[in-house]
């Protein structure tokens, strides 16, 4: 797939008022400083076109970016970002769950992992939750750059064993890295195919 444009639509503090965009909405989640907006960056091409910050818990609003004028990439907040406050966690909460279950335009949703790390409770966790409210997903492990490639391999596999301890089948997975753009082409062509099915 060629991105010929990708433009910032919208950043919504509520569900309520995102974007009528009638498109098909791909979105991004994943733990605080897994890498998120830097991988929004290198799929689409441009820079800077979502903020990327070393500081956890950034995004704190759901963002729409428009591809080619056909369909949306969405930058979600991170869970598990401990820092905020009690009330704040609740509404970041409230806001993922509130999108995740009941926007109709939200087709897929792409879970980021930190492939550095071996298993963590919070993304078995969600993945779980996912599957429990039968939410469509794909797995992106992220900053695989990071990692030699024996060593890659094992945390991706450990990760997999894991997840296959509950589910009897994974959904697609993906390698990445916004320093190389490793795992840009596979997912752009994993897109283009469902965008091309009625």
């Amino acid at each position: 797939m060629n991105i010929k444009e990708a433009r910032f639509v919208k950043s919504s503090a509520k569900v309520s008022e995102c974007p009528d965009t009638g498109k098909r909405e791909y979105a991004f989640i994943g733990r605080s400083n897994v890498g998120k907006s830097s991988l929004i960056n290198m799929l689409t091409g441009v820079k800077g076109l979502a903020m990327t910050s070393s500081m956890p818990g950034k995004t704190q609003c759901i963002n729409h970016f428009i591809i080619n004028d056909s369909w949306y990439v969405v930058d979600l907040p991170g869970y598990g970002y401990a820092r905020c406050g009690k009330e704040a966690r609740e509404r970041l909460r409230a806001m993922i769950e509130g999108y995740i279950t009941g926007r109709e335009e939200m087709y897929l949703l792409f879970v980021l992992i930190d492939s550095r790390h071996a298993p963590q409770k919070i993304d078995v966790d969600f993945i779980r939750w996912l599957g429990e409210n039968g939410i469509p997903f794909s797995i992106v492990f992220t900053k695989a750059d990071k990692l030699g490639r024996v060593r890659l391999a094992e945390n991706v596999e450990k990760y997999k064993e894991t997840l296959l301890e509950e589910w009897e089948e994974l959904p697609p997975v993906f390698i990445t890295s916004s320093e190389d753009r490793r795992g840009r082409e596979e997912i752009l062509e994993y897109i283009d195919t469902i965008n091309k099915m009625e």
